[in-house]
């Protein structure tokens, strides 16, 4: 089958999907890096053994290198798209804690949209697998 060229709804969903991830990996880095602290756990620092900014700099570099790889390295999308998938599940376990918790943070103040974002993440792991199965 010939390759399709210009934009089809997968490149756009990777482009939009290459841009949140940049944007919340910046933001993880610069105004909201204080506000995110209060979503990772305390256990997983021990496992980590690194204190909570560590985690939430290094998320967000992950983040960011993610967003940026599933542009510039289109021969590679399938398994940036299986680690962005994987990221995500990895992270959701700081959703859940924030939501037990009651705490809020950038975007996240009410119980109900800490409780909302716990079923974001489906989506999120959905959205990275389909848009980058395209060749």
């Amino acid at each position: 089958m010939p390759r399709r060229r210009g934009l089809t709804v997968r490149s756009v969903a990777r482009g939009a999907l290459a841009l949140l991830l940049v944007a919340a990996g910046v933001s993880h880095v610069t105004w909201g890096r204080r506000g995110y602290r209060i979503v990772v756990p305390d256990w997983a620092t021990r496992v980590l053994r690194t204190d909570k900014d560590a985690i939430v700099v290094a998320s967000g570099a992950v983040e960011g290198i993610l967003g940026v790889a599933l542009v510039a390295l289109p021969l590679e999308r399938r398994r940036i798209g299986a680690a962005i998938a994987a990221f995500f599940v990895a992270v959701f376990p700081g959703n859940v804690h924030q939501w037990r918790t009651g705490r809020s943070a950038p975007g996240l103040s009410t119980d109900r949209a800490r409780f909302v974002r716990l079923f974001l993440q489906v989506p999120l792991v959905a959205w990275a697998w389909w848009a980058t199965r395209e060749r």
